[in-house]
Order: structure tokens, then sequence, then C-alpha cells
């Protein structure tokens, strides 16, 4: 049986949190023990944050004193490869290294049937004619200059995050569950893709990696020494999604071995049935359970609503970024609203799922006295930064953010966006996503959602 340990975190008023960064403007209350997040990565350097944002001139991106942007590709630009437009709705994203110093960046789009501009078909590459997300690949020289740009995988359908591979691949992921005959699909969706920076031919084409499961899928982290693959799905309606592991036949295989297949488990947390219930940072959970997903194909029923024997499985509302780090993975629930279904309420937790113990602890809370014009609502799309913390991409209501989180628990704002997307009367701004850094940590690079636009930044990290 489970043991529950939960340990007395204080609580970080937004008071004391904009007391402890001297940074303007960042309202987040959070609770939790920051340290336990950065396992593995760099000490911290300096102090939090960059100072105050700098309003630009060009309606684009705030960002602190020091730094600038270059935007890379915006929606609706020429590709530089002749295949069409640069789609719609800017997503997930990875950085890689490439030739010469250079960089090759995986970029989503979460295209539905209604895309404003859908990702062009083409041959050896298209999954299914009638779907209208897939990926862009851009390569770009040391300056971050744009020296190709070409469509990497099409025919796919909402592909909103994923993660990279351990061997220099993008596994994208499809938040869908629709299947051929529903909005004009000619194929079953809600997959992962394994995609080439340079060719994704390479790999076989457009193959669906059936055996990791179809559901709406948000992103996945990989264990670098045992290969197994972690998986979030964000449902969007009760019962909410699963948090998932797939055992690979062929772990740590290289390029194409996913598609050799595996075994595909959801996580059980003995006696919780929703996340949310859970309040109290440091509760830690032994024992956690992994139980054979019943028909990862959800041929008939969508996974979430699958027999999982006597002892149910465990749910949680909007489970989206995930990431490897240390000995660790950790998983994010953007929030969890009542009036949805959900236990409880809040507005984002980080849970740490440590596989050698098996034991989950929830590390952060968000909320729910956060300012709407100030970052930390609604956390989504996460990367580990070279300062020694996080970066995290703000995806709710109000202005929206890409704000860093230090090992001390300091929070800063890094950029905010600038693009309206509403009216004068009624002002809206599109969410961050993707946020990823260079191979040698100089560039952090992000995409606004809407209207679609990848952002190069640089500036004095090292202060």
């Amino acid at each position: 049986m489970s043991e529950t340990r939960q340990t007395a975190r204080p609580s970080a008023s937004r008071r004391q949190v904009l007391a402890g960064t001297g940074a303007l403007g960042v309202g987040i209350a959070f609770t939790g023990a920051l340290s336990e997040l950065f396992a593995g990565t760099a000490a911290a350097r300096g102090r939090a944050g960059y100072g105050p944002l700098v309003p630009d001139p060009d309606g684009l991106l705030d960002l602190p004193k020091g730094f600038r942007y270059k935007v890379l590709s915006r929606e609706g630009d020429r590709l530089r490869s002749g295949e069409g437009k640069v789609p719609s709705n800017h997503d997930g994203m990875a950085a890689f290294r490439a030739r010469r110093g250079g960089v090759h960046l995986i970029r989503n789009h979460e295209n539905r049937v209604d895309a404003k501009i859908p990702v062009p078909v083409v041959d050896g590459i298209t999954y299914d004619p009638m779907g209208k997300g897939g990926c862009t690949s851009l390569t770009l020289d040391g300056r971050n200059d744009v020296r190709d740009e070409h469509v990497a995988i099409a025919g796919t359908a909402v592909n909103c995050a994923g993660g990279p591979s351990l061997w220099g691949t993008w596994l994208t992921c499809e938040e869908t569950e629709d299947k051929a005959g529903t909005n004009g699909y000619t194929k079953d969706h809600g997959f992962i893709f394994e995609v080439d920076p340079t060719d994704t031919r390479r790999l076989g084409g457009a193959v669906p990696l059936t055996a990791m499961g179809r559901f709406q899928h948000e992103a996945i982290a990989i264990d670098p020494r045992r290969g197994v693959v972690y998986e979030t799905e964000d449902a969007f309606e009760k019962p909410f999604g699963l948090f998932y592991r797939f055992l690979p036949e062929k772990p740590l295989g290289g390029p194409g071995s996913l598609q050799a297949g595996g075994r595909l488990q959801a996580m059980r947390v003995p006696g919780v049935a929703d996340l949310s219930r859970i309040q109290e940072t440091g509760a830690c959970f032994d024992d956690i359970e992994w139980v054979d997903v019943p028909d990862p194909l959800a041929v008939e029923t969508p996974i979430r609503f699958q027999d999982f024997g006597s002892k149910g499985i465990t749910h949680a509302q909007k489970l989206e970024g995930c990431y490897w780090g240390g000995k660790s993975v950790y998983f994010v629930s953007s929030y969890a609203k009542s009036a949805e279904g959900s236990a409880a309420d809040h507005y984002g937790q980080i849970w740490r799922y440590e596989p050698s113990e098996r034991r989950l602890t929830l590390v952060i809370v968000f909320g729910p006295d956060t300012d709407l014009q100030l970052p930390g609502e609604e956390p989504d799309n996460i990367c580990l930064a070279p300062s020694g913390g996080l970066m995290v991409c703000e995806d709710g209501e109000g202005a929206q953010h890409v704000y860093g989180l230090t090992r001390r628990g300091e929070v800063y704002a890094m950029a905010r966006g600038r693009q309206n997307i509403g009216t004068p009367e009624e002002p809206a701004w599109g969410e961050f996503a993707g946020v990823t850094f260079s191979p040698d940590e100089d560039t952090m690079y992000v995409n606004c959602y809407r209207p679609g636009t990848t952002f190069a930044v640089t500036g004095p990290w090292d202060h």
C-alpha cells in the first residue's frame, strides 16, 4: 500500500517573490521546493532575472535591457523550399546541432481542419492528405540567419508538443483522437511520429508509432539510461488524461527504432483517482504502479475510458509539459478546475517521478492569486535553462509571458508578447510555445502561437 508523506513547505506570497527577484512586474504565487526541479542542471549564476522588460517599439516582443530578438519566420511567409507558405499555429519546438556551428529547428504546427494556413502536402512525408498539421524545419547558421526552411512532415493533425529523441530526431505529438471519417480525415489520428530535421524519408516517411498509443498526446521525455519514453495526455473532457510510459522493444536503438513497437502502460497512484486532489507540496507517493493499457490503439474506446481493473487509474486535467532532469521525469498539469470536472482547483502543478524509487512527488503548486497581467498563470511548455533554472511558457488569460524560475524559487519575466490578436476594446495576446535553447546555449528560441512567429533571443545570458 502506498504511503503518502506530506512535508510542510512555506508558501510564497507575490510580495515576497517580488522582493526576492528585484524584477518589476513579476507576480506569481506558488509553494514548493524549487531545488528539486533542477537536478543535473548547471548551478544558478548571478541574481534572478535580467531586470524589467523594455517595451518593444516594433510591438512584437518585450525583453530585458541588453537582449534582442530576431524574427526567423512568420506564418504566411514563403517557405525557402518553395513548397508553399509558412503554416499557422506555431507550437512545440526543439533545437539540434547542425554543421558548421549551425542549428536545426523543428517546429510543430497545431493545425486543425479549419487552419488558416495548412502544412503543405509533400510527397513521401505525408501521412493523411486531409490532415492540416505537421512540422517545418529551419536550418540556421551561426548568426541565426535562416538558410533553409522546409516541410519536415505533413498530413498529421493538431501537432501540439512532443520532445527530442536521444539521437537527434524529433517526436511530434498529435493532440487529437479523431478517427478516419471524422472531420474529413482518411486515416486515424492521435499518434506520435518521428521526424528527421533534414529528411524524414530516412525514417521511412510519415510512419505513426502506433504502439505508443492513440490518444490526445501532448509531450514526451526519454530516460537517457533506460530508453523509457514518458508521455502526457491533454484530454479536454472528463475523464481527463493519463500519464504514460512506453517500454520500447529496442530501447536506445537510434533513428527509426521506435517503429519496432513496445509496451504502453499508464500510471496508477494507489488511492488517488485525480491528481488535482493533492494540494500540499512535498506530498510524496511511494510504490507507484504501472498498468498495461488494454487497447493502445483505442479501436473502440479512448484509452482514458478503458477498464483498468477494480483499482482504476489516475487522471489529471491538462497534462502538458514533460522533461527529463537528473534521474527524474517532470510533468506539468497546467491547471485544474472543479467547474470542468476536476476534483479540486489549482493554477498549475509540477510533478516529479523518480523511476529508480517508484516515487511521485508534488514539487510546485501555482496560484490561485496570480495577476492575469503578470507572469505565472497556467504553465505550459517548459525547458531547462543554461542559467540553471527553467524557462516556462505561459498559456492563460491576459498578457502572455516567458518567465524564468530559478533554483532558489525566484521568478522573473524573460519576455512578454505584444501582438494583439483581440480588439482594442478587448485585447488578447497569443500564447508562447516551444521554448528551447541552442546547443551552445547562446540563443533562446520561442514561438508565438498566433500569429505564428518564431523568435531567436540573444543577449547577456551569463550576467
